[in-house]
């Protein structure tokens, strides 16, 4: 270390006396003043211990010495809230320079060569990364808007986060599509000409050293960034700053689209699976379920009970907005006959004591009702145990929860999903017995965070292969899939 350079540890306090240089500031601890690296430190939470501790000395010096302090102290939090918005302008413009090599570097001139790609392979490989830049290009013209050049620390970007917050659900799309492109890129990689030809279009567009997969990472690296600067930029914003109210919505708005890019990616998954249920079952009847449902809440056996007292044993799934009923082959335990569906969305649940029913006259025990809120259709159901019964009772309130988040969230499954997921459940079905592995057990019920909860924090050190990783937290695979998976092709 050289002379001017100060020295520290791990947890020790350094009071920052200048900053104005972004890369070293000049501070104070017990030792001495000297140098030190900004990016060896951290900002302490409550910063406002300094001028506390200094306006507690005695004296006219001692409070002079306090004003001076706290002067500083609003400086170097000026400087560092300067830093932040700076750092947020500087990387957005880095981010729209990638968007446009892509486009014009790499898309351009491939479609310029239809003997190497496809359309198709194109719209793998890219995906909707030219929504992409048009999106972000706009969003970066309001915030240079909102960019105060002389005086970068009263800059107020939040309303721009806010007012674009429903056009960054494109990323949805570019996040699910870009496990595809990377399996349909290495596939060309392992051909000489497709990685001289890429590197041709680098070279072309004089754009950094970074292969293609690289840039197309990005996307999905800055969508999970936005809440990281906006974290950072809150905390170097004061209570009484025009913008403190917007940059703390537009951090929550935006932990909420990382949430929700995560949640889409889940259910797509999951559709899937979903699809090649129904292509299991015998004799269904009516709208494909992935028509209004995306997810399984819960599964088992009821017995269904009429007015008339007359008992059906059935299997029950209960999804989003429908629940279907099922009866189990007499001689093969593993084909399921479809029998009909409730919709969850027109009727009431009602937990019933055990002993006689008033309505019904009839003895019931484990019993609840689905009562509908349009006519006076009634579904009288009984449960093996009282924990079953439980279950039940607490999946259907899980059921409206996750109805009332996925509205408040915009989940939504486009339709040229839904189709394609039922159209690779039926040919993978074409030809093979239907037939399933006893009833299954339903997956444990995964609470839902609350809404403001439901979001992915990405460290900084992480490095960038390993991003897109913890923008898909893996879920423990629930037993009913795990047996579902077990039944391709299906057997007894």
């Amino acid at each position: 270390m050289d002379d001017q350079e100060l020295g520290f540890k791990a947890g020790d306090v350094i009071q920052v006396l200048e900053a104005s240089n972004k890369d070293w500031w000049w501070g104070r601890n017990e030792d001495k003043e000297a140098w030190f690296p900004a990016s060896f430190v951290r900002l302490r939470v409550n910063q406002e211990e300094l001028s506390e501790n200094s306006s507690s000395t005695q004296g006219e010096e001692h409070e002079e010495d306090a004003g001076k302090n706290h002067h500083k102290h609003s400086e170097s939090k000026h400087q560092m809230r300067t830093n932040v918005i700076q750092e947020i302008m500087n990387t957005e413009r880095v981010y729209i320079k990638h968007l446009k090599d892509i486009c014009e570097g790499y898309i351009r001139q491939c479609r310029k060569h239809t003997g190497m790609f496809t359309v198709a392979q194109l719209a793998t490989i890219f995906g909707n990364i030219e929504d992409i830049y048009k999106f972000q290009r706009k969003f970066l013209k309001d915030l240079e808007k909102q960019y105060n050049k002389e005086e970068p620390h009263l800059s107020e970007i939040g309303s721009c986060f806010l007012q674009h917050q429903e056009g960054f659900a494109i990323y949805s799309e570019y996040c699910n599509n870009h496990p595809g492109a990377c399996a349909e890129l290495s596939n060309l990689m392992k051909q000489g000409r497709y990685r001289h030809f890429f590197e041709a279009c680098r070279l072309l567009q004089q754009m950094i050293d970074i292969a293609i997969d690289g840039f197309l990472l990005t996307p999905v690296q800055k969508i999970c960034k936005y809440p990281l600067q906006l974290a950072e930029l809150l905390k170097y914003t004061t209570p009484e700053h025009s913008d403190y109210n917007n940059i703390k919505a537009a951090y929550e708005a935006m932990k909420n689209v990382a949430c929700l890019i995560n949640e889409r990616k889940r259910r797509l998954e999951s559709i899937d699976k979903i699809a090649r249920w129904q292509v299991s079952i015998v004799g269904w009847e009516g709208l494909d379920i992935l028509d209004r449902s995306s997810e399984l809440i819960h599964s088992g056996e009821l017995t269904k009970v009429t007015r008339h007292g007359k008992s059906q044993q059935r299997t029950f799934f209960l999804f989003d907005h429908q629940l279907v009923s099922c009866k189990k082959d007499l001689l093969r335990r593993d084909v399921l006959y479809y029998r009909g569906r409730t919709d969850m969305d027109d009727v009431e649940l009602v937990d019933l004591e055990d002993g006689r029913d008033k309505d019904w006259n009839l003895s019931v025990k484990n019993a609840f009702k689905l009562v509908s809120k349009t006519t006076d259709e009634v579904h009288l159901f009984c449960a093996r145990k009282q924990e079953d019964k439980v279950r039940w009772l607490q999946a259907c309130e899980d059921e409206r929860r996750r109805v009332r988040e996925d509205r408040e969230m915009g989940m939504e499954i486009s339709e040229n999903q839904k189709k394609l997921a039922m159209l690779n459940a039926q040919k993978a079905g074409h030809g093979k017995s239907k037939g399933y592995s006893g009833c299954p057990v339903a997956p444990p019920h995964q609470n839902l965070h609350p809404l403001h909860q439901r979001h992915v924090t990405v460290p900084t050190s992480v490095p960038q292969q390993q991003v897109f990783a913890l923008a898909e937290p893996k879920r423990k695979p629930s037993l009913f899939w795990h047996t579902f998976n077990k039944l391709t092709p299906f057997k007894k």
